[in-house]
Parts: structure tokens; C-alpha cells; sequence
């Protein structure tokens, strides 16, 4: 019978992060990597959900999900506002069940299933739209990018920081219609651009390894929920964020000033998206730059998975062999 008193939130994230966050992205993965390559985006996104709600539903949390798959009457399941566990401390949850649809459904690389969990109350509350976003790695001043500066000048200020000339910086940018004014302005101060056709989360994370990923700088437009896990993750490995939620109809103010939003221009920083301890983790579903994909076997499933923790700035890889189960 579980014990009446409360367990402390740090407490609780301690014990979360001894595999079992691990275990429901892993869960997810191995459930969308089955429908690898077979065209269906919605069909491989729902058999992620379906299962990450279920191992979410197994722990010993108090969960809300404010980073989710849509507000209630959008999503059936992982809705925004929904609550998990079996009782316990309260957290605040994001998900992404499945970042990359597209890469999964054609069996490209780059598809995860990953969340971020953290103290009650301190994970950005934000509807499901696009988000305006600007990613660099540790070891620079704050402020040396902005995200209402041009973005030829956030190339050169960067540069400078870093003491190379901008031809040697590289900026990932979702390949996307309306990012070519942005593309255009990278390579006119000589900076290189790598294109990506999903996935913004590992982007963004690539940009606090820039010597072993070669990516610099994250521009662009995507969507939100990748960009408060993208916070989660840079919180735990170092890095810098700024966002701003793009709410260009009175339907979506509407729907952010539900949630708490008063000011539609705000700039979030990374602080603001990610106040507390959190911890994150990320499987993947298909091979990719940041994690290996689901690599089903005779009578075992192969994953792997990163867990970061920002306390502690710990980061674990974990490969796991899953018998029988699935």
C-alpha cells in the first residue's frame, strides 16, 4: 500500500530517473518503430502515444502534462492539462511522443520519442503553435544572440564570441518555405546552413556540441512543444534559448491566454521555460545523428536512450535489450 506522506519533488525525481522515465520514451519508440516505413504518420503517432501514456500512467507521480499532443478536445490522449500516475509528487510533464512523423512513416533519420519531467509548476504552460526559436551552445555571454535581431547579426555576434570569422560558423535550420528569408541572410554574412526536414529537438541539441556535431546556431520557426523540450534538454547540458510563441490569430490568443499567457510578444529565455530541476530523455525510433533506432531481433529489441538531469548535469546513454515483452 503506498505510504500516506508525500514524497519530496527532488526526492521523486531522483527515483524517476533511475530508468524509469527511460523506460516510458523507450516504450513509445518501440511501439512507432514497428510502423517504420509504412506512409501512415497518424497511425505510427498514435502508437506512440498510447503507450507512453500507459507506462506514465504506472508511476508513482502526481503528473500533469502541460507540453502535449494538442488541447483536450484536439487530443483524445497526452491532452494538455491531463493528469497521470498513480499518486505522488507533483510534476509537470512534456511530450513529443513521436518527434519526426514524417521520418518515421518513410523510415528517414532523425525520429524520437522523448518528454521532459520537472517540479510541478515550472514547465512552460503553452498551447500547441509555432514557436519562433534561437539555439546556441554553452560557454558564451548571455545575450549574445537575440531573437529580435536580424539574423546576419546574430551570425556575426556569434562568430565574434566564439573568435572565428562567420564562414565558420554553421546554423541548422528546419527546410521550410517560410525560413527562406532567414536561409538567405545566413549565407549572405558567408555562414554555412545545414537543412533538416524534421526534428528540431535533437537540432537544437546538437548546438551544445558544436565540435562534435558541427552545428553552431539553431534559427527558425517550429513547433512549441519541441521548444520547451529543446529548453528542458539545453537546462541539463548547457545552452542558451529564446522563444516566442507565434500566436497571429485572436483564435490562439485566446487559447494562450487560457493557459496564462498575458503578453503575446513575450520572449522566453531559457529560464523562463524551465525554472526547476528537470530531468529529460529521448529514444530513438529510427537511426539518426543523436541516437541509434528500435533494432528488432529474434526474440529481442534493441534501444537506445539518452537521460539528461539539470541538477546534476548528468547525462547517462542507456542501451537496453527488451525480451519477449512487446
Amino acid at each position: 500500500m503506498p505510504s500516506s506522506v508525500a514524497e519530496p519533488a527532488h526526492e521523486a525525481i531522483d527515483r524517476i530517473l533511475s530508468l524509469e522515465i527511460a523506460r516510458v520514451t523507450e516504450r513509445a519508440a518501440i511501439s512507432a518503430a514497428r510502423l517504420r516505413g509504412r506512409g501512415d504518420e497518424k497511425a505510427a503517432d498514435q502508437a506512440a502515444v498510447d503507450a507512453m501514456r500507459r507506462e506514465l500512467g504506472t508511476l508513482s507521480i502526481a503528473g500533469t502534462v502541460v507540453i502535449g499532443e494538442g488541447e483536450r478536445d484536439e487530443a483524445p490522449m497526452l491532452y494538455i492539462g491531463e493528469q497521470l500516475g498513480t499518486g505522488g509528487p507533483k510534476v509537470d510533464i512534456a511530450v513529443d511522443p513521436l518527434e519526426g512523423t514524417t521520418l518515421c512513416a518513410k523510415n528517414m533519420p532523425g525520429a524520437i520519442a522523448t518528454m521532459a519531467m520537472a517540479q510541478g509548476g515550472t514547465l512552460l504552460n503553452a498551447p500547441d503553435v509555432y514557436m519562433e526559436k534561437i539555439a546556441i551552445g554553452p560557454g558564451y555571454p548571455n545575450g549574445i544572440v537575440d531573437l529580435d535581431l536580424p539574423p546576419g547579426e546574430n551570425i556575426v555576434a556569434l562568430a565574434k564570441a566564439k573568435g572565428v570569422k562567420p564562414a565558420e560558423i554553421t546554423a541548422l535550420v528546419l527546410e521550410r518555405p517560410r525560413h527562406a528569408e532567414i536561409i538567405a541572410a545566413i549565407r549572405k554574412v558567408g555562414a554555412a546552413v545545414r537543412l533538416i526536414t524534421d526534428g528540431d529537438v535533437a537540432g537544437i541539441i546538437h548546438t551544445a556540441q558544436p565540435d562534435a556535431t558541427g552545428i553552431d546556431i539553431y534559427l527558425g520557426v517550429g513547433g512549441a512543444p519541441e521548444g520547451v523540450l529543446a529548453a528542458a534538454a539545453l537546462r541539463c547540458i548547457g545552452g542558451q534559448i529564446q522563444c516566442r510563441l507565434v500566436l497571429d490569430t485572436e483564435e490562439k490568443r485566446a487559447r494562450a491566454a487560457k493557459m496564462g499567457v498575458t503578453d503575446a510578444r513575450k520572449k522566453y529565455a531559457l529560464e523562463d521555460m524551465v525554472r526547476g530541476d528537470c530531468i529529460f530523455a529521448a529514444t530513438g525510433v529510427t537511426d539518426g545523428a543523436l541516437l541509434q533506432g528500435v533494432k528488432f531481433g529474434r526474440g529481442i529489441i534493441e534501444t537506445e536512450t539518452v537521460v539528461m538531469r539539470s541538477a546534476t548535469g548528468t547525462v547517462r546513454w542507456i542501451g537496453a535489450e527488451h525480451r519477449q515483452r512487446e
